[in-house]
């Protein structure tokens, strides 16, 4: 004769606790990618901005040379690799750049290049405000050889005032789900240790501590908060790596670092929410009276 089922009163929904977190923890790791390679954008835009330095006519080769050296030790311009990354442009190669723009040669009714050679430098993200471009101007034009320095100020001014507003909406966004995602592990864990209620009273009735009561529940929390955390993090790499697949242009905005920490934060954020989670409900139920347990 078949046993009848019997449903086990008291039992924590382990399973449940750690799919609901890991569900929460990739939702704010998702966004946290996003945050990532938009930070990375905003680097790869500011690492191609380009001044240019315009030289006197005629230089010696001696003269370019050591303009050169002296423009690669300004501590404004990016480095690639060890090296300052300037690039000398010939008037005849301004002249050809501006036939391709343009589509007119204005040499042919000049009769002569009235173009400067120039040396393009770029800029390192962190230099490309205006305030620092002042500074890398005065700097260049105290240069023995240099003509003058331009650059399209509303454009830097434009893209910086773009990504400052971007990244203050995206971090405002990230703030908003990361107390959600917050809310969502505490109800989840909280729940989970509704079923527990009695238990935590029987143990109190025979003489346990607060101290030995919460022990459990509060290991069992961590390590439920770190499998999800783990969990997470390794459906965020698998969702990325299958996005850099199929997006190839992705991986150009790849940051190992970042995503490093990213990844990192997400194990932290299970293990600690889980943990102060648990403490908060066995508190909770530590001092309800048995009739509010009812």
């Amino acid at each position: 004769m078949a046993r009848p089922l019997k449903k086990k009163l008291g039992s924590y929904p382990t399973l449940l606790v750690v799919f609901s977190i890991t569900l929460a923890l990739v939702v704010i790791g998702l966004f946290g990618l996003l945050l990532v390679h938009a930070h990375k954008l905003s680097e790869v835009v500011r690492e191609n901005l380009e001044v240019q330095v315009y030289l006197d006519r005629d230089l010696p080769e001696t003269e370019l040379l050591r303009l050169q050296q002296d423009l690669g030790q300004l501590p404004q311009v990016a480095e690639r690799d060890g090296k300052p990354q300037i690039r000398f442009v010939s008037k005849e190669e301004g002249a050809r750049q501006l036939l391709q723009s343009t589509g007119e040669d204005f040499r042919q009714f000049l009769g002569d290049n009235p173009l400067r050679d120039a040396y393009a430098l770029k800029i390192k993200p962190e230099y490309t405000d205006t305030l620092h471009l002042h500074q890398l101007e005065r700097s260049v034009r105290t240069q023995r050889g240099v003509f003058e320095m331009q650059y399209p100020q509303d454009l830097f001014a434009s893209i910086n005032n773009n990504l400052t507003r971007i990244s203050l909406v995206l971090l405002g966004f990230a703030a908003v789900l990361v107390l959600v995602v917050v809310i969502l592990i505490n109800n989840t864990i909280k729940l989970a240790l509704f079923s527990q209620r009695f238990l935590i009273r029987s143990m109190q009735l025979v003489g346990a501590t607060r101290l030995f009561i919460q022990q459990p529940f509060l290991r069992r929390a961590t390590w439920q908060g770190l499998a999800a955390g783990v969990l997470a993090a390794l459906i965020l790499i698998a969702l990325l790596q299958y996005a850099y697949l199929e997006v190839t242009e992705l991986r150009l905005l790849r940051d190992d670092v970042n995503l490093g920490l990213l990844l990192l934060g997400v194990v932290l954020l299970g293990v600690v929410i889980g943990f102060f989670s648990s403490a908060r409900a066995v508190h909770k139920y530590l001092k309800m009276s048995l009739d509010d347990l009812y």
